[in-house]
């Protein structure tokens, strides 16, 4: 009888453990939103601070950044700096296109800002110490002719992260419009502001299933401690 009694009590503890588990793993993943986008509310952050007026986030011009730094993978040097440039055709011929952009709807980008770091930053350490490191790039940021905004980043297989943001003076909702209803191409790898879709191959994934795994892992150990049998 004491031995069915105990075996019920661990496996009630078991199941205790597991829903726990669960329960942190959906809290995690509840917060765990796409970077670009949280990219995007800092900028305008900074800009109402000056009380100049919010950008729109424009989920074409995001995907297109996305783009600029899938195509310039590889270049970063060893202080941050992104060694590519690539032509401005490529933004109609190349960018666009593989993102869906309606061709008709294409405006002019006003300015971007590009950065590479070793290892992934989340974005409030990426504005400041990635994208925003001096007062020109700051002066871009804070440009009163910019209406609308992209983010896109992405990481290089066992290489660095980049990151990259356009801006534009186009009207809201009528530039560089995603096909598809505005779903545009969907993309393999990285994220983009303004996208309907969860981050490709996430730039944060490895950050979430890592605290999972240490959190599973600190649960086992305590229930091995508390309980020699469990």
């Amino acid at each position: 009888m004491m031995v069915a009694k105990k075996h019920c009590c661990c496996c009630e503890w078991k199941w205790i453990v597991l829903c726990q588990l669960f329960l942190a793993t959906v809290v995690c993943s509840s917060h765990h939103g796409n970077p670009a986008n949280d990219l995007v509310d800092i900028i305008n952050k900074n800009r109402t601070s000056q009380k100049l007026p919010q950008l729109n986030d424009n989920p074409g011009l995001g995907c297109m950044a996305l783009q600029y730094v899938e195509l310039c993978k590889g270049n970063c040097t060893s202080n941050g700096v992104v060694n590519c440039k690539p032509p401005e055709d490529d933004f109609t011929e190349v960018f666009g296109p593989n993102c869906g952009v309606e061709l008709p709807t294409f405006g002019t980008v006003t300015g971007h800002i590009v950065g590479c770091q070793p290892k992934y930053l989340e974005p409030s350490p990426a504005f400041s110490h990635v994208l925003v490191k001096d007062s020109k790039t700051l002066s871009i940021i804070r440009n009163k002719s910019h209406t609308e905004v992209g983010v896109g980043l992405v990481g290089a297989h066992k290489g660095s992260f980049f990151w990259c943001i356009l801006f534009s003076d186009g009207k809201t909702n009528s530039t560089f419009i995603l096909e598809d209803n505005g779903e545009g191409i969907k993309q393999k790898k990285g994220c983009f502001s303004g996208s309907t879709f969860p981050c490709s191959s996430g730039q944060r994934i490895p950050v979430f299933l890592n605290n999972v795994l240490a959190l599973v892992l600190l649960r086992i150990s305590l229930l091995q401690h508390w309980y020699p049998t469990w």
